[in-house]
């Protein structure tokens, strides 16, 4: 079969297009006929293929047309915009790259045009007024950001770690000691409670801290490496270094070793290492404000699934990662996490009208709930995720407020998670300038096809015209963004990825995006997280395992009796069970995989299948998807009588018996299964992974990444049940006749979990990236302040006025408290008095919005020594300082726009 040709990186869709055109001139003006034929629409991939493949009669030309290098152009579109007689075409022939093209359907010109011109025709589908309005409002953040150093490469996205600390060792690499001069003054500026740490202001130039270290090496290099830090921290001192290298010898003299390599002769690794081993982040705030926030009894209300389990083993790696380091640095100092969450007064048996929820299994980490605010007083019942924007600016003021009664200082890092905690995050870091970090979880807009341009019939509904100015908001605000695979950034070969999806799009009448976000930006970070290893461990621990639960699992799995739980049963108990869980929606493709053990009777005759989700009566779900399917499951177990072969088990939400089923599986020498017809990262991947289970995951998305096929897995293709069933199938046969083949594909799994795959990984890689990308904000502290002046004025002008127009219930409200103490839940603990400080933050950008009732007073170790806490004036009260607020925003846009003149006109200087 011939190859399919592709572009080079010189060439351009515009320049080769015309030629691949000609080579089939009278099909192509059939086939743009076609296009233009039902007058303005927007095609996808699939329809302009369809054209194509029913304007072509002949067989040989049509594969010809296919093979070449116009059918290569034509698949790597990702839509086409109809205004006859033109076809504008958005082309990615690469993950992250992207052309475009009109196309006259009379003659078969081809013009390059650019993103703004192709949004434009997007937009006559739509709104032809609009996209004719010269002055429509364009949102171009590249404009603001065009001096910010970009990767070049697709297999570099997501990597931005390593670029960020290439950057700066080629900065330190200068002949001049002046690039070192930041790192300098970022060491003095690290403190502990009024005491430095690291160096003290007696290293007042780099050449004598380069001289001081090699006095020290020397010195400490001749003690014996377990000697206690407090034996020698006297004579440290006197050479100006302070506490925080190390708590013993060893430590400190590698750390000193690979400071003084660093000013040397730096490079990534050193870099990392050395950012890895500061004593910079000690308070943490993750923000997640929707849904039900809690440990217990929630899962499963609205809103609330698998970013709460996330969060929470997050803060549990977190801590334990700071725990450790703080040990490591030789310091006695008490981490804080809080995850900062909506409290909800109406809480349905929940915990979530608590205030301060200490959290389970950490030392002192925390929830803190605040409650909803508006004129009307506190809303006392949940809201729903696409509603929640009307509150969130009041939101960040009252948690902003509460955070620093708790922890007594600024926090170190903020994290916000999903567009609504990312936003809150945003906004939260600008205000006090500290280091931020977001994860998307799931972005909306690629959800929901069209979303953007269809806005206006969604937005009743869903609110995306706040969701998607939200997420431009915060990206663009963050330093780094943490996302779990590629494939979430920049999708694969056919599919642009979740963030990709926002470099450019339009929602006519509102406002065009020509510069959204760009992911060759060195921001974005992969570190996948783990699953709970104290609930997801190999099936061969045998102490560890939860034998409670066997005899329920017998049960659910083998009992021939069917109840509310399970329905089908296994007459061959003896066979291996290939096993799935999932959500019962088409694109988690359960009916699928039963479907393929259907058909395949060799599959069949060597194992059992068992499927856990959904429900069985469709008349319990409202959920119109889930009702097709069990709709489908039903009519599947019918059609290939599967009874005696086949069981299936209503949704499960205990995950200690989960992973507990998952190792009962495994006893089978079963095999996991995900079919999924896309899968963005792949949780149950990990966890089956985790208790050793030989697993098959769908080729679509994230599990391709997880899993390396045929070595520590196998990937299988959700559109090719065939294919996929008669893999699987060779798999268990090739067991019957190696019965050690099992073990090394559990083994082979469980060793990609270790490597890549852990909890302890992700917390090391986060931590690194504050740290770094800490020190990297202060290195370009006047970008962030002109960007962030950008945003502001996109926040105020657009964002506010959307979040208005968001309906507010009428009631439901109940008065706001007096403001009063946290109450202390603090695991037993006494609190200790104890701050920590850390190097001040870039400037903070204008205040997003201002926090009124905040006024920090500074204090000499950098801290904050008191908050003076004014009593929140009544909302009702028409606020004395609303006219001083209008002249500020107008100063702030005034503002903006100069920034953006003196960066273009320098960036035209230095071009000369």
């Amino acid at each position: 079969m011939a190859s399919v040709p592709a572009l080079k990186r010189a060439d351009s869709i515009a320049e080769t297009m015309p030629d691949a055109l000609r080579q089939s001139r009278y099909y192509m003006k059939k086939v743009f006929a076609r296009f233009v034929g039902d007058g303005k629409r927007l095609l996808k991939p699939q329809h302009i293929m369809e054209e194509v493949e029913n304007s072509i009669e002949d067989g040989n030309e049509k594969s010809k047309v296919l093979r070449g290098l116009l059918g290569y152009i034509l698949s790597s579109t990702q839509e086409a915009a109809v205004v006859p007689p033109y076809v504008a075409f958005s082309v990615r022939p690469n993950p992250g790259f992207s052309e475009f093209v009109k196309v006259n359907a009379d003659d078969l010109a081809v013009d390059g045009i650019s993103v703004t011109e192709f949004l434009k025709f997007k937009e006559m589908i739509y709104d032809e007024n609009w996209a004719n309005d010269e002055n429509a409002l364009e949102v171009d953040f590249g404009s603001i950001d065009f001096s910010s150093p970009r990767m070049t490469l697709p297999s570099s996205i997501g990597n931005g770690l390593n670029f960020i600390l290439k950057l700066i060792s080629s900065r330190l690499n200068a002949t001049s000691s002046d690039y070192a001069k930041p790192l300098l003054g970022y060491l003095l500026e690290l403190n502990y409670h009024g005491q430095n740490l690291m160096i003290n202001e007696t290293m007042d130039s780099v050449e004598k801290l380069e001289t001081s270290l090699i006095r020290a090496h020397l010195f400490v290099s001749a003690l014996p490496k377990e000697t206690p830090f407090l034996n020698f921290e006297q004579r440290l001192k006197d050479m100006g270094f302070e506490k925080g290298w190390g708590d013993t010898a060893e430590r400190v003299n590698e750390r000193m070793r690979t400071l003084s390599e660093v000013l040397q002769a730096p490079d990534s690794v050193k870099l990392e290492s050395f950012f890895s081993s500061l004593p910079n982040t000690f308070n943490i705030v993750i923000f997640s404000p929707h849904g039900y926030f809690g440990q217990s009894d929630v899962l499963g209300l609205p809103d609330t699934g698998g970013q709460v389990v996330y969060i929470l083993d997050q803060v549990r790696a977190l801590e334990e990662e700071m725990l450790l380091r703080i040990k490591q640095q030789g310091l006695i100092v008490k981490p804080q996490i809080l995850v900062v969450t909506r409290l909800i007064p109406d809480s349905r048996g929940t915990k979530c009208n608590v205030e301060l929820e200490a959290i389970v299994n950490t030392k002192h980490s925390h929830i803190l709930r605040v409650p909803f605010r508006t004129d009307k007083g506190i809303l006392r019942h949940w809201v729903s995720r696409f509603d929640i924007y009307p509150y969130l600016e009041t939101f960040v003021q009252d948690a902003t407020t509460k955070i620093l009664q708790h922890m007594d200082r600024k926090p170190d890092l903020i994290i916000g998670n999903y567009s609504d905690g990312n936003l809150v995050a945003s906004l939260m870091a600008s205000k006090l300038g500290v280091t931020q970090g977001t994860i998307a979880h799931a972005l909306e807009k690629t959800k929901y096809e069209d979303s953007d341009a269809k806005w206006k019939d969604f937005d009743t509904k869903y609110h995306f015209s706040c969701q998607f100015t939200a997420d431009l908001i915060s990206m663009n605000s963050t330093d780094f963004i943490i996302t779990s695979t590629f494939q979430e950034i920049s999708g694969g070969k056919d599919r642009p990825g979740q963030y990709e999806s926002h470099t450019a799009f339009t929602m006519p009448g509102l406002c065009r995006v020509v510069s959204g976000i760009d992911v060759f930006d060195p921001k974005f970070n992969i570190a996948a997280p783990g699953a709970d290893q104290s609930v997801y461990f190999p099936h061969s621990d045998k102490q560890q395992r939860f034998t409670k639960f066997h005899p329920s699992i017998e049960q659910m799995v083998y009992n021939k009796q069917e109840n509310d739980e399970h329905i089908g049963f296994l007459a061959d108990k003896k066979k291996p069970i290939i096993f799935s869980m999932a959500r019962l929606d088409k694109v988690k493709n359960l009916s699928g995989l039963v479907e393929w053990f259907g058909r395949n009777k060799r599959l069949r005759n060597l194992v059992n299948l068992v499927i856990v989700g959904g429900f069985f009566d469709p008349s319990k779900s409202k959920d119109r998807e889930e009702i097709a399917e069990i709709i489908k499951l039903h009519a599947l177990v019918k059609e290939y009588q599967l009874n005696g072969q086949f069981r299936w088990i209503a949704a499960q939400t205990d995950r200690y018996r989960n992973g507990e089923l998952y190792r009962c599986i495994a006893d089978t020498k079963g095999a996991f299964v995900q079919p999924a017809l896309y899968e963005a990262f792949g949780l149950t991947v990990i966890e089956a992974m985790n208790c050793g289970l030989p697993t098959f995951a769908t080729n679509q998305g994230g599990p391709a990444e997880i899993i390396i096929d045929g070595v520590s897995g196998f990937h299988i293709d959700p559109n090719n049940g065939e294919e996929s069933s008669n893999k699987i199938a060779d798999f268990f046969e090739r067991c019957k006749a190696d019965g050690e083949y099992w073990k090394k594909m559990s083994a082979a799994g469980l060793q990609r979990i270790y490597e890549c795959y852990t909890w302890k990984i992700y917390a090391s890689k986060v931590l690194n990236m504050a740290s770094t990308y800490g020190f990297w904000r202060q290195l370009r502290k006047e970008q962030k302040l002109a960007k962030q002046s950008y945003i502001h004025m996109f926040y105020s002008l657009l964002f506010r006025t959307l979040a208005r127009s968001v309906p507010v219930p009428s009631d439901g409200f109940e008065p706001v408290p007096m403001p009063k103490a946290i109450a202390t839940a603090d695991h037993g603990q006494p609190k200790s008095g104890t701050t920590v400080s850390r190097p001040p933050q870039a400037a903070a950008a204008p205040p997003l919005p201002p926090v009124a009732q905040i006024t920090p007073t500074p204090r000499d170790d950098g801290g904050l020594e008191q908050i003076t806490k004014q009593p929140i004036s009544p909302p009702d009260v028409p606020s004395p300082n609303r006219p001083t607020r209008c002249i500020w925003n107008c100063f702030f846009v005034i503002f903006a726009f100069l920034c953006l003149v003196y960066y273009k006109i320098r960036n035209m200087y230095y071009s000369l």
